[in-house]
């Protein structure tokens, strides 16, 4: 389920937006300035940026570049009344996947962001991980490194698609905590979950093959690309 940040400083607008995209399946946070966007960017994890051009506190062309700086991957969908030629090219030349000019239609947005989304949908389909030295299968529940099959548990492996399925951006500590829990269903604590990744990272890595990476305050970020 995607994870889409709305950053609108129409307040009847920015609802409306989030009230169609969590109808149509999607997980949405609203921001209304510059400030409280990368405030949110900070603290949670994003499949998808919505974004305004002229904020109360900045301009929306200033936060893209430096989304893009930071997460080049992070999907962007301009929406705005700007809708000068030049506006579009300025923003797409930052790197924005799309854009909108308002008015517009919230089914032919809905459909973009969908479109948008499937561009952005990573290689593998999430069932499994592979670059010839690791190998991770997440129905049959096996992992190999380096020719050996190694023991995983299943909240190791819980841990283990999470990452993987957001390679290269930061899956905050907080997104893990809510998702993983022992097998009595017991949610696990911050320690317990050091703990975890320490253990992961003894099974899975060595000297010359690292793919988790901790982002200090933060989270972790996938680091391995499968082949």
């Amino acid at each position: 389920m995607a994870n889409i940040l709305v950053v609108e400083d129409d307040l009847t607008l920015s609802a409306g937006l989030c009230f169609s995209l969590d109808g149509a399946g999607f997980l949405t946070a609203a921001a209304y300035t510059c400030r409280k966007a990368r405030q949110l960017l900070k603290t949670d994890r994003f499949d998808l940026v919505i974004l305004d051009i002229n904020l109360p506190d900045g301009s929306g062309l200033d936060l893209c570049r430096e989304l893009k700086a930071s997460a080049p991957e992070l999907p962007v969908i301009f929406l705005t009344a700007n809708d000068l030629e030049q506006d579009q090219l300025n923003g797409f030349d930052l790197g924005a996947d799309d854009y909108i000019t308002k008015p517009f239609s919230i089914q032919i947005l809905r459909r973009r962001v969908e479109a948008v989304l499937r561009r952005g949908t990573p290689r593998t389909d999430g069932s499994s991980f592979d670059d010839g030295f690791l190998r991770l299968d997440f129905q049959a529940l096996t992992a190999v490194r380096g020719g050996q099959r190694v023991a995983i548990t299943p909240n190791e492996y819980k841990l283990l698609r999470l990452l993987t399925a957001s390679a290269g951006t930061v899956v905050t500590r907080r997104l893990l905590l809510e998702k993983l829990w022992d097998l009595d269903g017991n949610f696990i604590d911050d320690h317990t979950l050091t703990v975890t990744m320490n253990r992961l990272r003894a099974k899975i890595e060595d000297a010359g093959h690292t793919y988790i990476q901790t982002v200090r305050g933060m989270g972790y970020v996938w680091t391995g690309e499968a082949v």
